[in-house]
């Protein structure tokens, strides 16, 4: 969810990253006891729908094990039963889909949607392109109310976190510069959306200068605040800075009441885990030199994911080898925090940290593909060059019933019954039977 491009990554080898898990052979764990995480199965596309290249954030609703997709090759929330693996629908809300930028060469993220999902009781909420927020009423799948942070903004409103407490969630805005959050108060009969307070993320603002827009916010319902990654801080604006943060929002004021610092991260995804902790998940990799890490760098990649104490900021530990996250979710099923890490150094994979003993479990590879472009005169140069745009393992969410990982896979021929785009199932297979 970053508002930069990601460097283009070697695969090089930093820890023993274990197979796929298509039964060809046994993987390892680092020892908590839970078991090697393999591919149980995948959840294939519909061959009715356009192929899964384009998608974002998830979330998985405990109460239901139904799991959503923002996915915006078909401009659609998609719903998956996370309790027997299978596709159920997927809800059309008028979202912007795939919107290429100007030379038809990739997707323009920040104009393209749906982004970010969040479900609670019967409402789900989306965000999309042009600012917008929708109560989508799960009974029936239809937009019950629908708000934008900014007035004629064409950018998209990004991640979101709800405070069901209260009824009020925190919408990003990462695109914009500079980035801004709204508090956005919730009718939890009617499924109303009431925009409140802007929270704008520059130093004369609230003192945070962020310069590579703001990620993946999360409610604590220990301390009642929202939490928030920024990536960056007083940076160049690529995504290479040093220094970013995780800032401290009060749901009611709207005031950041703290700024603890983060540093060698560009921090995206944020979770909560036990004991208070926040697991932040580093967008960019630095290297032993503490410069951000590119697949040409003269000095050895050292990537961390950092474990916060909520109440107090203070890092408990850079857990080592796993980087370039975005979404990332804590399971209280099976105590482990999964990481949607797209642009590890080794490659894409599924990240998996114990969170008690705050120690990186495992590695599992997931995929990215590239995107196609037309080779027709006056290609590229124009939006319609765009074939169909790239796509990234960057998302990620957790059914605590049978802590199984759903990360959706962009269409490929590499994972089974993936061809038009899977949702992959990750997990301890049973002992005794064949998943």
């Amino acid at each position: 969810m970053i508002r930069k491009c990601l460097s283009t990554l070697a695969l090089i080898s930093l820890v023993v990253v274990p197979v796929l898990g298509f039964r060809t052979g046994p993987a390892r764990a680092d020892g908590d006891g839970r078991g090697a995480v393999k591919l149980l199965t995948t959840v294939a596309i519909p061959g009715t729908l356009n192929p899964l290249r384009a998608f974002d954030i998830s979330w998985l609703d405990q109460d239901t094990q139904l799991y959503y997709l923002a996915d915006r090759s078909n401009a659609s929330v998609d719903v998956v039963n996370a309790r027997t693996n299978s596709f159920v629908k997927h809800i059309t809300g008028g979202f912007a889909g795939v919107v290429p930028n100007a030379t038809g060469t990739a997707a323009n993220n920040s104009l393209s949607g749906p982004n970010g999902v969040v479900v609670s009781g019967r409402w789900l909420f989306v965000t999309d392109a042009g600012s917008r927020v929708v109560t989508i009423d799960l009974t029936n799948d239809t937009i019950v109310s629908s708000v934008v942070t900014k007035s004629s903004d064409p950018l998209r409103a990004d991640e979101l976190a709800y405070d069901p407490d209260d009824g009020i969630l925190l919408v990003v805005n990462n695109a914009d510069d500079p980035p801004f959050a709204t508090l956005v108060s919730v009718n939890k009969q009617t499924g109303k959306l009431t925009v409140g307070k802007t929270i704008t993320f520059s130093k004369a603002s609230t003192g945070v200068d962020a310069t590579n827009g703001a990620e993946q916010p999360v409610w604590d319902p220990g301390t009642r605040k929202f939490y928030l990654s920024i990536p960056e801080i007083g940076g160049p604006g690529d995504g290479t800075g040093p220094d970013g943060a995780v800032v401290r929002i009060d749901p009611q004021s709207g005031g950041v009441e703290k700024v603890f610092p983060v540093k060698f991260c560009q921090p995206a995804g944020l979770t909560l885990g036990p004991r208070e902790d926040l697991l932040v998940g580093c967008s960019q990799a630095f290297d032993t030199a503490n410069h951000a890490w590119s697949a040409t760098d003269s000095s050895s990649a050292k990537p961390i994911s950092v474990i916060m104490d909520a109440k107090t900021g203070q890092i408990d530990r850079n857990v080592e080898g796993v980087s370039g996250n975005d979404e990332v979710w804590f399971n209280r099923g099976d105590g482990r925090y999964y990481l949607a890490a797209r642009a590890n150094p080794t490659g894409p994979v599924l990240g998996i940290i114990d969170a008690n003993r705050q120690t990186l479990v495992q590695l599992v590879p997931t995929i990215n593909t590239a995107a196609k472009v037309s080779t027709a005169a006056g290609c590229p140069g124009k939006p319609s060059c765009l074939i169909f745009p790239s796509g990234t393992s960057h998302s990620v969410a957790v059914d605590a019933h049978n802590n199984h990982a759903l990360v959706p896979l962009p269409a490929n021929n590499v994972f089974p019954d993936c061809l038009n785009g899977c949702i992959g199932v990750f997990g301890v297979p049973q002992e005794g039977r064949e998943d």
